[in-house]
């Protein structure tokens, strides 16, 4: 985008990097004439403002001068950091001269602004470059091949690189090499270019175009590659640019051809590499990457040429063009928008015309109009890709988990005349840490809770105590893990039984003396006084009336142990007749006591005497009361006292075991939210939680709104230095706020464990579902039969299929044949002919038998038969299933043969007669029991119901489980040798049923599944110490009871498998 233009037809050189503000020098150009004619010259220095919105330059100074310039540069001669010097302004002039001129004197307005001037050049001087390592060494190029090296501290005497070249020939252009001091480049029209060394004062190559149509009309080095170069062609036959490589210089390593029409001038960028510009006879001005070739962006121009374009050295994304039609323009690489200067131009036409009337008409001209069209931003777009000035060298940002994440552009310093190579971007990602002390605590508290270790965990944090405070909490604490709590509870807040009974004993004794020395003869007096009326009531047996007379005399020790003698009606009467009379200072509390109103103790104490009240309720509170009676001392205490009573509240809330209070109440008390205060409080929280659990036996796992918070900024705090497991352990599970969901999100993905979207409703454990026909196959275990209520299993050696309906027990086959099951059948055994009950003969071979000609074959017993006697022993069966015998281990029962010869065939069933049941079981005492056939005799039974037990399919998302555990016990079953691993594996495939059955029943929360998850994505990477780190995990972090009964024998199978190496 266009940004300034200066109407000269002017020769350009751009002030050094150095120097602020930015000034553009322009001369008077040689062999052009602007449209007056005009054969008068000047030096002039514009100021670029770029806060300035107008196209115009502020111009600085202008000098007039008696020559015309070929070629201008600005060196930084004589400049330093500070821009004290303005450097040198150096022209070449059409008669063989070149200029020294000081700028800073031009600008200030000075006359003698000549440094110094030579005329040894033959021919215009078309060639000038400064050598950016020694900025005193200036190269020129001239006519006859003539190239000089000048040395702006000594002017007068120039150097030439070695002798001319041959043929003489016009330097079209010369450039010192960017890496290496020593080496400068020439090239002349006829599109040779020779490269010397001046130490050697000779050329070292000559590189030229095979076609002979390479004019060169630009010469540049590359600026990170010592060996590099670019060369322009003016040829229109040839309007390229050709890349090369002094290192295979037989050819160009590149051609870009860009452009339709010869090229006038090319520049590279010092700032990026990748950036070349390039201006032609096709009026176009294109930046492109000549490493690749690609045209990264054509600056909007006009339709005449530019014959000379340069960077500017302190702005990088600003250059300059000028071109033939008499202007220097300024634009940007980075885009913007044109209508600004669109409507600039339409402001400078109609002001120029102002009012004026110049048709003659005698009445002023109206405002200029302009049609008013759709409006279309014309938005120039930038570069295509970012220029290497605002790319950013080095970068950091911190991610989840206190990761932090650095990356860096590290290029690698070539040798010299070595390609550099591609930019290596390192991306580096570490953990920081900021809170050591924080987490050395926060592992101590995870290795307690695993470990069990509260009582000495409490005890060191006693020791460790600064203020009294502490130690008391801390106290009171370790008392919910130690017998007889109630009573270490009283002893913390000084009340001890043992001295109260040293002092007891003592007035014991002081009593007895008295006692002692009151024994004799008395007397019974019946006189009128007040104790002649009470020995009447009480001769009368009138204890009423004589408890009514010791009140009125205020006898009141006296009155109540007749009361007591009356019974516990006149006694309670008694009492409150007592209590209404009685004034002392301890009257409240024994009226509390006796009448068990521990509520008055808690509720009208003096907050002074809370120890006394909270040890009235320690020692007489019922186990359901005593909670409430702990939190409402402790709400007194926060909301009626001082300061210091306010934190006691929390021993109250320790001894009731309420958390969520305590969490209140301490955060009330405590003053700042830095990390070591909130690991405080989690530990107190934590430990106080565990003691609820053991000893209340309350659900713990429920947490209210304020204990959520602050366990989910633990959470977060943990997160932050790097401890997702233990962040993801302490996050509370069982709340719906939204940051807390999000945060465990986090954390799974962090961890890299699947994230349940949605909760699954959790269903009731009912018992053991059976499988369905879709999932029966999966089964490595023969289902096991359920009995209803009340009923007993049928005899050993029968066999009853699963799912019978007493409706349809009459459809079974009654004739000979075969009956047909969807599972291979069992054996029936042969029916002994003493008693159905009796065991089979296992190793005999049965002997066949004269069937006789009216023999029918029985009825299939298909439901279990009731014993009729109903002795005791029927009702001793077991009501719930024993665990599952595998099929290897049943007796193979002999085949009972039917007439034709075919055999029958049962329906397979598992048999319920296992190992370990009581003899009898397996074995009545009654010998031939009523019912079972004996000999010919057959009776039918009658059919009753049983219960059909079907289990629920695994879900499709968790079957994953199933498969991957059977085929890890698999695997270590074929690799395992001792018979002692084989047991334990077949336990544990069986015992992992209790697991399959929870998937079904979705009883497992989403943290286990996940656990068990990331434990099989170990098993099929043959990751087994990562599944046993996992395991311990879900061990340390869930409920015992939900876990207990399967994640055991994983552990067995994973050690295993460890072992085996499977």
């Amino acid at each position: 985008m266009k940004l300034k233009e200066v109407d000269r037809t002017a020769m350009q050189a751009w002030s050094p990097a150095q120097n602020h503000p930015i000034y553009l020098a322009t001369g008077t150009s040689a062999q052009q004439l602007d449209a007056t004619f005009s054969t008068s010259a000047s030096l002039e220095i514009f100021e670029l403002d770029l806060s300035d919105p107008s196209l115009d330059m502020k111009s600085c100074a202008t000098f007039s001068s008696s020559h015309r310039y070929h070629k201008l540069i600005w060196g930084p001669h004589r400049m330093d950091s500070k821009g004290n010097s303005s450097g040198v302004l150096i022209a070449g002039g059409e008669n063989g001269n070149i200029i020294l001129y000081d700028p800073s004197k031009i600008i200030a307005g000075d006359k003698e602004v000549l440094i110094a001037q030579n005329d040894k050049h033959t021919g215009p001087v078309r060639a000038l470059d400064v050598n950016i390592f020694q900025t005193n060494l200036v190269a020129s190029g001239a006519n006859e091949s003539e190239i000089c090296i000048w040395d702006l501290n000594n002017f007068a005497t120039p150097m030439t690189p070695g002798a001319k070249t041959q043929p003489p020939e016009d330097i079209s252009c010369v450039a010192w090499n960017r890496q290496v001091q020593h080496i400068l480049a020439s090239a002349n029209p006829s599109g040779r270019a020779t490269v010397w060394d001046l130490r050697k004062s000779e050329p070292v190559i000559k590189v030229s175009d095979h076609s002979n149509r390479m004019h060169c009309s630009g010469l540049a080095w590359h600026p990170d590659v010592a060996t590099q170069m670019v060369l322009a062609s003016e040829d229109d036959r040839l309007p390229v640019i050709q890349m090369w490589d002094l290192r295979f210089a037989s050819s160009p390593l590149r051609v870009l051809e860009n452009h339709a029409r010869g090229i006038l001038a090319v520049a590279w960028s010092m700032a990026d590499p990748d950036l070349l510009l390039s201006c032609g006879k096709d009026a176009k001005i294109l930046c492109s990457n000549p490493n690749t070739g690609e045209v990264l962006y054509e600056l909007p121009t006009n339709t005449q040429w530019c014959f000379d374009i340069q960077w500017c050295p302190r702005n990088p994304a600003v250059l300059s063009a000028a071109s033939f039609d008499g202007r220097i323009s300024i634009y940007s690489v980075m885009g913007g928008s044109s209508d600004g200067l669109r409507q600039k131009q339409v402001d400078k036409l109609s002001s120029s015309f102002g009012n004026l009337d110049p048709f003659g008409t005698g009445q002023p001209l109206p405002p200029l109009q302009i049609p008013q069209q759709t409006v279309q931003h014309n938005i120039v777009l930038p570069l295509k890709k970012p220029p290497k000035w605002i790319r950013r060298p080095i970068g950091a940002s911190f991610s989840f988990g206190g990761k932090l994440v650095t990356f860096e552009n590290i290029k690698m310093l070539p040798q010299q005349g070595a390609e550099p190579q591609q930019h290596q971007h390192h991306v580096f990602i570490s953990q920081v840490i900021t809170e050591k002390e924080f987490l050395s605590r926060s592992d101590q508290l995870q290795q307690v809770v695993q470990s069990q270790g509260f009582v000495n965990y409490c005890q060191k944090k006693i020791e460790a105590s600064q203020t009294e405070f502490e130690k008391n909490v801390w106290s009171f604490l370790k008392v919910n893990f130690e017998e007889d709590s109630r009573g270490k509870y009283l002893e913390l807040l000084g009340f001890k039984k043992e001295d109260l009974g040293k002092k007891r004993i003592k007035a014991e004794n002081q009593e007895s003396e008295f006692l002692s020395s009151a024994r004799g003869t008395f007397n019974i007096s019946v006189s009128g006084d007040i104790d002649g009326l009470i020995t009447q009531a009480l001769l009368t047996g009138n204890f009423e009336s004589a408890v009514d007379l010791c009140l009125h005399d205020n006898r009141m020790a006296d009155a109540i142990i007749l009361a007591i003698a009356g019974g516990q009606e006149l006694l309670a009467r008694t009492q409150n007749k007592y209590f209404a009379k009685s004034q002392s200072k301890i009257t409240r509390l024994i009226t509390a006591v006796v009448m068990k109103n521990w509520k008055e103790i808690v509720e009208s104490c003096n907050l002074k005497n809370w120890r006394e009240a909270l040890a009235a309720v320690l020692t007489y509170a019922k186990p359901d009361e005593f909670s409430a009676l702990c939190d409402l001392l402790g709400t007194r205490l926060e909301h009626e006292g001082d300061n210091l009573l306010q934190t006691q509240a929390c021993l109250c809330y320790i001894c009731a075991g309420n958390v969520e209070k305590l969490v209140a109440c301490w955060t009330k008390a405590q003053e700042g939210s830095n990390p070591l205060s909130l690991q405080d409080l989690i530990e107190k929280v934590v430990i106080l939680r565990k003691a609820v659990q053991l000893t209340q036996n309350m659900d713990t796992n429920t947490v209210g709104v304020l204990l959520a918070e602050k366990m989910s900024q633990y959470a977060n705090l943990l997160a932050a230095q790097g401890s997702i497991a233990a962040a993801l352990a302490f996050l509370p599970e069982n709340t719906n706020q939204a940051n807390i969901v999000q945060l465990r999100d986090r954390l799974c993905r962090a961890q890299g464990e699947p994230v349940s979207r949605q909760e699954t409703p959790k269903v009731p454990y009912k018992g053991r579902p059976g499988p369905t026909a879709g999932h029966a196959q999966m089964s490595r275990v023969p289902p096991q039969q359920y009995y209803p209520h009340g009923e007993n299993p049928p005899p050993p050696g029968f066999v009853m299929h699963g799912n019978v309906n007493p409706n349809t027990a009459a459809q079974l086959p009654t004739s000979p044949g075969h009956m047909h099951s969807q599972v291979p059948p069992y054996p029936q055994p042969q029916r002994p002919q003493n008693g159905w009950n009796d065991p089979p003969a296992l190793n005999r071979v049965p002997k066949k038998k004269k069937m006789p000609e009216n023999f029918m074959p029985p009825v299939p017993i298909t439901s279990p038969i009731m014993n009729p006697l109903g002795d005791a022993q029927s009702q001793m069966l077991p009501q719930q299933p024993s665990a599952p015998v595998p099929l290897s281990s049943q007796p193979s029962f002999p085949q009972p043969h039917l007439p034709g010869g075919q055999p029958f065939h049962g329906i397979q069933q598992q048999p319920l007669a296992q190992p370990g049941m009581p003899p009898s079981f397996s074995k009545p005492n009654i010998e031939g029991a009523p019912g079972a056939p004996i000999g010919n005799t057959i009776q039918h039974v009658q059919s009753l119901p049983t219960e059909k037990i079907t289990k629920k399919p695994i879900p499709d998302e968790h079957l994953i489980l199933k498969t991957t555990f059977e085929d890890l016990i698999q695997r270590c079953l074929s690799s395992a040798t001792d018979p002692q691993t084989k047991r334990k594996l077949d336990d544990a495939n069986k015992r992992l049923e209790f697991l399959y059955d929870k998937l079904r029943e979705q009883t497992l929360s989403p943290t286990i599944i996940s656990g068990l998850h990331s434990i099989a994505r170990s098993i099929e990477t043959r990751n087994y110490p990562e599944g046993l780190t996992i395991h311990t995990h879900i061990v340390s972090t869930s409920n015992f009871s939900e876990t207990s009964a399967f994640m055991p024998v994983l552990k067995v199978v994973l050690t295993q498998a460890n072992k085996l190496g499977v």
